[in-house]
């Protein structure tokens, strides 16, 4: 999509009740587009973009092209500098972005190195000059995710003047990871699994602060536990659950929202991405960059790994097109499905 300067009335409403996590080489455009045709409501982010890649990359379109029905869409942004941030705010409000979100919870040595991410939690006041700019410059939701904490900080004080340095600067919207980064000796997928996880923490923070949204972000794996912290908290946020097991997204707008999904069945979601699929074929994209967001749809049924190995063995072929696509949903037997809890 181009930037348009203005929202279109036709978009979903933003409702963070839940959404699906921002998370590197998954959560492109392709993979949005997939997770639109199991869940019309579950709000959507972006991978983390840096502001120099955005103000310095070419084309644009690269960094933060999305298709309208991608909404409602929030845009994850990596950076520090209060002026670049806030530049990069004001593109994405022209893009057609709902929501700007600040990353203050990767924990990547990469991102370390250029003051982004989870080592923010160490400059609260950075992070607030960064809301107050990006504020200033949209009117757009400005949101920041970030952790529980960081290395040897503790997880009730050093949280809490954090959160409130950053509410201060105006940002009333914290998804929060409930498990600290440690930014020496952990790798980030070490990061994923190793610090516990702690939603008491998270629980007591809106308890703390009821009238900020806080969301829970960490571990989650099934819409039941998704509800239950829903009882404590204002949103819930999935991340590689949602990824792996995408038919996860096809029970939320039924469970979290009260209305029906759009997905009948596996097949349904599958084919109702077809068309998205020949045209990104004829725009130049490779079959494999598409389907490889797919091959979780058919996790734990009757066919699923030979759909799984077909698309792993042909899709990257040259030339492979939506025949290899329509072939390997041929070695699945359709039937309907729930939407799982």
């Amino acid at each position: 999509m181009q930037p348009t300067g203005k929202p279109e009335n036709t978009r979903p409403a933003l409702d963070r009740t839940f959404s699906v996590a921002p998370m590197m080489e998954w959560t492109t455009r392709d993979y949005r587009a997939f997770a639109r045709t199991l869940t019309r409501h579950a709000l959507l982010y972006t991978e983390m973009v840096t502001t120099g890649a955005i103000l310095h990359g070419s084309p644009r379109e690269r960094f933060l092209g999305f298709d309208e029905v991608e909404h409602p869409l929030a845009l994850q942004l990596g950076g520090s500098d209060p002026g670049a941030l806030a530049e990069c705010a004001a593109i994405a409000e022209a893009w057609g972005y709902d929501e700007v979100n600040l990353n203050v919870g990767c924990p990547s040595d990469r991102v370390q190195n250029n003051l982004i991410g989870a080592c923010l939690m160490g400059h609260p006041l950075k992070v607030a000059a960064a809301v107050k700019a990006m504020r200033e410059a949209v009117s757009i939701p400005v949101t920041v995710k970030c952790r529980i904490g960081i290395d040897d900080q503790d997880e009730d004080a050093d949280l809490s003047r954090f959160i409130d340095t950053v509410a201060d600067a105006g940002c009333d919207t914290f998804i929060v990871h409930a498990r600290k980064a440690w930014l020496e000796g952990l790798s980030p997928k070490e990061n994923r699994d190793v610090p516990p996880l702690n939603y008491p923490r998270v629980h007591r923070l809106k308890a703390s602060r009821p009238e900020l949204h806080i969301g829970i972000n960490g571990g989650l794996k099934t819409l039941d536990a998704c509800q239950q912290q829903l009882e404590f908290v204002d949103s819930v946020m999935v991340g590689r659950e949602a990824y792996q097991n995408p038919w996860l997204l096809a029970g939320v707008d039924q469970a979290l929202y009260g209305v029906p999904g759009p997905a009948a069945s596996r097949h349904a979601a599958a084919r109702a991405l077809r068309p998205y699929i020949a045209r990104r074929l004829d725009e130049g994209a490779r079959l494999n960059h598409l389907t490889r967001h797919l091959l979780g749809l058919f996790q734990g049924q009757p066919g699923g790994r030979k759909f799984r190995r077909h698309l792993s063995e042909n899709a990257h072929r040259e030339g492979a097109g939506l025949t290899v696509f329509d072939d390997a949903l041929g070695l699945v037997a359709e039937r309907e499905t729930p939407a799982v809890a």
